[in-house]
Formats: structure tokens, C-alpha cells, sequence
């Protein structure tokens, strides 16, 4: 959430940045201010009105006391009423608004983005290849007919060494983010909708997640989790910054964005990932946000994939999020990379949400936090692309360095069944 004394002192400003990520049409900042004036006004004038309302109940009751009070009470309700209207109107409108951009965050949609990073270089091959569907039927490590009987598309189940190389990778991650420091977290998978607000997926992406009948959804990212961690908490500024990471399922409905060429395992409605989270004071921010890229970038680069990071324009960033690069892997069967992991900074905009604050020791004041996520990393594209990039003539698949020991007798490579 935006804070409202920024908007109503710097609406031009303010303005100028949010149209780098939004339709013009959608946004409408007077509105908001006009409602923050009603808002004040009525709250003045239940003030008042109640103070006068106390001043009677200090003197003798008369007829004419006791009528005063009658009116001023009713004077009250109907200004409550008018009152919770024009602050749930304020809220919604308040709720709706994206983050700002950060200055270096370009305007416009995907076609914007930038690439900031290369490592390595594409795999040449001097064979046939094939493509990661092919190549895990023959190795017998996914199947994707059961999950569908089980589950519907979208789904996959891992197999022998297919669901020990999915283990492995998590256990690769779990090693790496314990190494840098983070705690491990593993939080429940079903949020409130609280919970689902404080994070920003509420009430945008309302649609995106799966609801049970309880109004329980299931977590999207445990970036959902971890950023309610702390919610409506006070910390002590000793222990900032907060370092934490999430393994979990997570589960989207992808409505509307499922394609034909994104078969297999590119995009489904559940996948297992593990997410970085950090709660920084603000002055600490962007040195955090660079020091989860790189770690990000490390991870990634054990695996001895060939990788881009790629720099976010404005409409490509999740609505909560002021920056987000995102390191995408080389699909060799599309002809494209695929994004495993996005590192974002939210500055205050989830912390105003989930009012999650520390207290300044130079100013006194109790400040918001800055908080940010990275994948670290997400698995479902990594299997894909260690498939297709260390596929060998035979069939076979290389098992990359880093992951061998994590596997029984150290497994270095995957072979057909057949």
C-alpha cells in the first residue's frame, strides 16, 4: 500500500511514476484524495460531536439534556455509518494502487525488459536433440499420463530418479541459503485472506489462487508466508536484517495463460519452490536487493546452466513489487528462456499492508520495514532445461556437479530405460 501523505504531496510525481506500469484510464489519484478529505471531515465531525455528547453526561440530566443527547447520538450513528462507507471506499481504492516503480525501472510492458546478465553460452549439439517431455519419457522420470488421470493437465508426477533429482535440487538449496545465513522456514501452505492482502495478491489476483470452502487459499509462493511472518510486529532494530527461506508447493490456477508450447513441466498449476525473504531497514534496501540477486545468480550458475537476468520494465513487475529482475533459463526445444527465479524489492508497500514496522533510534519514530523476496530457486523449468542442456547423444542425461552428492552413489548421469 502507498502511503497517502505521499500521494496528496507529491500527486504529480507520484502519478508520473505509477503511469509507467498502468493504463491511464485506471488511475485517478484526485478521487483518492477526495476521499482521504471526506474521510478527515467526518472524523472531525464525530469528534466533535461526541465531545459535546461527553459534556452533557458530566451535567444533571433535564428534558432538554436528555433530548440533546438523543439527537447528538443519532447525529453519531449516521455519521459512523457515512464514515465506514467512505473508509472502506478509501481503502479499496487505496488497495487497488500498484507500487511505485523505481527510478531506474523503465516504463511499459515485457517487450521493455532488459538484459543485464549472460552466463554461459547456449548448448550446441551434434545431434538430434530432443525436448524435455521426450527425453523424461525415455528416462522414465516424469509421468504425465497418471498426473492427468490423478489431477487433470497441468500436473506431473516425478519418479525414481526424476523425483531424487527434484529432491536434490531442493536439498542443493537448502544448503546454499543455510551457508548465507537465512533461517529455514517451513510454513503452513494455507493462508487467510489477511494474509493474502499484506503480501498484494489480494485484491488483484484474487482469481490467480486457489480458495477453499473455508476462504483458506492455497500459497501461490511462500513469498506469501514469509511476508506475513512478521505482520503487525514491532522489531527490535538490533536484530534487523531478518533473513528467511521457504521451501513449499506452490499452487496457481495460471487462468488464461496456459499455451501449447509450454507442455510438460513449463507451466502447471503446481511446482515446488524455495524463496529468500529479508526485512531491512530502508536505508539497507537496494545493498539487500543486490546481494539477493547475486546470490540468486550464484545458485543458479552452480548448476552450470546457461542463464540470463533480465531487468523488469514497470508493467512486468508484480503490482507489489518497485523492481524485480528475473534470471530465465535457456529452454533449447523453445527457443526461449523461462524465468526460475524473480528477486524483487517491495520497499514499504507490503509492510504498510501487514504493518510491519521497527523503531528509528536516531529519529525515535517507528518506521515501516523494507522487505524483498528472491527465488532461490524455482524447480519446475530447472529440471526441463538440466534435461535438455546436458542431454547426450545416447539419450542420456549429464547429473550436474552440484547436485551429485545430494543423489544415491552419487549419481552423474540418468539413462534410458530402454
Amino acid at each position: 500500500m502507498l502511503d497517502i501523505k505521499q500521494i496528496r504531496d507529491n500527486k504529480e510525481a507520484v502519478e508520473t511514476a505509477l503511469l509507467k506500469r498502468m493504463d491511464p484510464a485506471d488511475l485517478d489519484l484526485a478521487a483518492i484524495i477526495v476521499l482521504d478529505d471526506s474521510r478527515k471531515d467526518l472524523i472531525q465531525k464525530v469528534d466533535t460531536l461526541k465531545a459535546e455528547r461527553n459534556q452533557f453526561s458530566k451535567t444533571k440530566p433535564d428534558a432538554e439534556t436528555i433530548k440533546r443527547m438523543k439527537d447528538l447520538g443519532e447525529q453519531i450513528s449516521a455519521l459512523d455509518n457515512e464514515l465506514e462507507k467512505v473508509e472502506n471506499d478509501f481503502r479499496e481504492k487505496m488497495l487497488a494502487l500498484p507500487n511505485i516503480p523505481a527510478d531506474d525501472v523503465v516504463a511499459g510492458g515485457k517487450e521493455n525488459n532488459a538484459v543485464a546478465y549472460t552466463f554461459g553460452a547456449k548448448p550446441e549439439f551434434s545431434f538430434a536433440p530432443k525436448d524435455h517431455v521426450e527425453l523424461a519419457t525415455s528416462l522414465d522420470i516424469i509421468d504425465y499420463e497418471r498426473a492427468a488421470k490423478m489431477s487433470g493437465s497441468g500436473f506431473w508426477i516425478y519418479k525414481g530418479a526424476g523425483a531424487l533429482l527434484e529432491w536434490a535440487l531442493l536439498n542443493y538449496f537448502v544448503d546454499y541459503h543455510t551457508a548465507n545465513g537465512y533461517t529455514f522456514i517451513l510454513p503452513p501452505f494455507l493462508l487467510n485472506e489477511a494474509s493474502a492482502t499484506a503480501s498484494g495478491h489480494l485484491p488483484k489476483f484474487r482469481d490467480d489462487l486457489f480458495w477453499t470452502e473455508d476462504k483458506l487459499c492455497l500459497n501461490a509462493t511462500a513469498e506469501m508466508m514469509l511476508g506475513n511472518y512478521h505482520r503487525d510486529e514491532i522489531i527490535k532494530t538490533e536484530l534487523l536484517p531478518l533473513k528467511y527461506f521457504a521451501y513449499s508447493p506452490c499452487f496457481r490456477r495460471e487462468a488464461g495463460s496456459y499455451r501449447k508450447e509450454e507442455r510438460g513441466m513449463v507451466r502447471g498449476h503446481q511446482f515446488n519452490k524455495v524463496e529468500m525473504f529479508q526485512y531491512v531497514k530502508p536505508e539497507d534496501s537496494w545493498e539487500a536487493f543486490n546481494q539477493m540477486r547475486s546470490q540468486a545468480e550464484k545458485l543458479l550458475a552452480g548448476l552450470g546452466l546457461h542463464f540470463q537476468t533480465s531487468q523488469l520494465a514497470a508493467g512486468d513487475c508484480s503490482a507489489a513489487m518497485a523492481k524485480t529482475v528475473d534470471l530465465e533459463v535457456w529452454i533449447p526445444s523453445m527457443g526461449i528462456y523461462k524465468e526460475v527465479s524473480s528477486v524483487s524489492n517491495a520497499l514499504d508497500y507490503q509492510a504498510r499492508r501487514g504493518a510491519m514496522r521497527f523503531k528509528n533510534e536516531v529519529s525515535g519514530k517507528t518506521e515501516f520495514l523494507h522487505t524483498l523476496n528472491g527465488s532461490g530457486l524455482a524447480t519446475s523449468r530447472l529440471l526441463p532445461a538440466i534435461l535438455e542442456q546436458f542431454q547426450q547423444a545416447d539419450g542420456s542425461v549429464l547429473v550436474p556437479d552440484v547436485l551429485r552428492r545430494y543423489l544415491p552413489g552419487q549419481m552423474s548421469v540418468i539413462k534410458p530405460v530402454n
